[in-house]
């Protein structure tokens, strides 16, 4: 009797026991298993890499404004000297022959519109490398080149080898040095990252501004080829300002079950699965068939309209001057102006650049001129500096660089083709005045394609919404379902022991 009863009070132990590992032994296992499918659910909401993302948090500043510094001598120095190149042009052309030859003045412009093309045209390039390799090596490998590209071009005797020193080589260093500045400042900035990318890309503003004064006296004092060994001098500084580029974003990680090296990080399909980037990514090009045509023949059309001594050069004055102050104003306003939409703020101008050339042709007064051309900058100013943030919203800050490489790959086409075409009006209708009016429609086009990102963007955040909650609706319904079967279990349990 004393074994049988302890035989009773070990089953009476039993049950109790067999009852907790239900809720926290091996039945808990079960549970795991049984209930697998609630627990993925709740990993996916939540992964680690994300969850690192998180806790990522910007610096807003410190070395940041280092950071800061050096691309905006990088976007200075860059299309500073690019955009400075009609007072090269000219010396090109007294170098290699006559200014009054027109075959081959039009054989030399080749040489800057090459060089310009370049630098958006090897974007895509750039951000392969960028995402290979970091920004710090690849902006400073560009620079190095273009530096090797500008050097080289002080040596050059014939017009042929300067398509290649000049508007290949140079140019594609200067891509190579450039579209880093704009991806490390996602590193250090993300409240104030629209009023740093409008001083950063006021540094192009600066530049484009008071570099022709200095050229001017240079190619007077010391001709051509001194003139492009001095301009080294900013590559140089260029090359140290790209050391500067310390990331602090985690790297992407590298699945090695593909056994080695990801395609993925060679083309990135992520950036084209946002319907948002895809639409703007069209819609940016699409705007800019018009948008460099004012930039390019405006002096051309002052001079047949109102004589060569009208003062042009004051013009692209007032469109430097409000272009940096357009860029402080909205980058400012992106940033700090609550409710501000980044890209309605680029629709609008759109918009008002493409009225504004439309408004050319019908300026008969010298003064009317100058406040078109001072419109035209300020949002100029505003299209530039909010282009980085948009990028960064769109597609976030690990695939940001070769979205802004396509982007700028893209915009390559309509900045080639576009002025020619202005051209090609001008020799056959005898004016510019069409030129400038068809030039409006593109900008006009290509903002009203922009407003459709907004909608597109909060439809598609709604289904995500709706998605997430069904699936925590799911969740909870599961885990009704589980505890309503360990009761079961537990009576079950209950009913055998009595």
């Amino acid at each position: 009797m004393t074994g049988e009863d302890k035989k009773t009070e070990a089953d009476d132990k039993e049950v109790p026991a067999g009852e907790m590992p239900s809720e926290q032994g091996v039945p808990a296992e079960d549970e795991k298993q049984e209930n697998g499918e609630c627990k993925l659910d709740v990993s996916e909401k939540s992964p680690p890499p994300a969850a690192k993302e998180v806790e990522f948090v910007h610096p807003e500043g410190g070395w940041g404004w280092v950071v800061m510094l050096a691309s905006m001598w990088c976007n200075g120095s860059v299309f500073g000297i690019q955009n400075s190149f009609g007072l090269l042009f000219v010396s090109l052309l007294k170098e290699f022959g006559s200014e009054d030859d027109q075959d081959l003045r039009f054989k030399t412009s080749w040489v800057g519109s090459l060089s310009m093309g370049m630098i958006f045209f090897c974007s895509p390039i750039v951000s392969i490398c960028t995402d290979l390799f970091g920004c710090r090596i690849t902006a400073v490998g560009g620079a190095a080149v273009g530096l090797v590209g500008l050097m080289a071009s002080s040596f050059v005797k014939t017009l042929g080898v300067m398509y290649f020193t000049y508007g290949i080589v140079f140019a594609c260093g200067c891509s190579f040095a450039y579209q880093p500045s704009l991806v490390i400042l996602g590193h250090y900035f993300k409240k104030r990252l629209g009023l740093v990318n409008g001083i950063v890309t006021a540094g192009s503003g600066i530049f484009t501004v008071s570099l022709p004064f200095v050229l001017s006296g240079l190619l007077e004092s010391v001709g051509l080829q001194n003139t492009l060994r001095v301009l080294c001098i900013l590559m140089v500084v260029l090359i140290l300002a790209g050391f500067t580029y310390k990331p602090l974003l985690p790297a992407s990680p590298v699945n090695s079950q593909t056994g080695g090296f990801q395609l993925s990080r060679i083309f990135n399909k992520n950036i084209w699965k946002s319907v948002g980037y895809r639409i703007w990514a069209f819609g940016i090009p699409a705007a800019l068939y018009g948008y460099y045509v004012p930039y390019v023949h405006l002096m051309n059309h002052v001079q047949e309209r109102f004589g060569p001594e009208a003062n042009k050069e004051i013009l692209l004055l007032c469109i430097g001057i409000t272009s940096c102050l357009g860029r402080f104003i909205f980058g400012s306003v992106a940033d700090f102006v609550k409710g501000a939409n980044k890209v309605f703020l680029q629709v609008i101008s759109f918009l008002v650049i493409g009225v504004m050339s439309m408004m050319i042709p019908l300026c008969h007064i010298f003064g009317g001129l100058i406040a078109v051309c001072l419109l035209m900058g300020l949002f100029d100013g505003c299209f530039i500096c909010i282009m980085a943030p948009i990028a960064f919203e769109l597609v976030g800050a690990k695939d940001v660089s070769q979205a802004i490489g396509f982007l700028l790959g893209l915009m390559s086409v309509p900045m080639v083709a576009g002025p020619p075409i202005a051209g090609f009006l001008r020799d056959k209708l005898g004016s510019y005045d069409m030129a400038f009016y068809l030039a409006g429609i593109p900008p006009i086009i290509g903002g009203i394609l922009l407003c459709l990102i907004p909608w597109v963007e909060a439809r598609i955040k709604r289904k995500q919404k709706q998605e997430s909650l069904s699936k925590e609706q799911d969740v909870s319904q599961k885990m009704l379902e589980h505890e309503k079967a360990q009761e079961d279990a537990k009576n079950k349990i209950g009913d055998s022991v009595l």
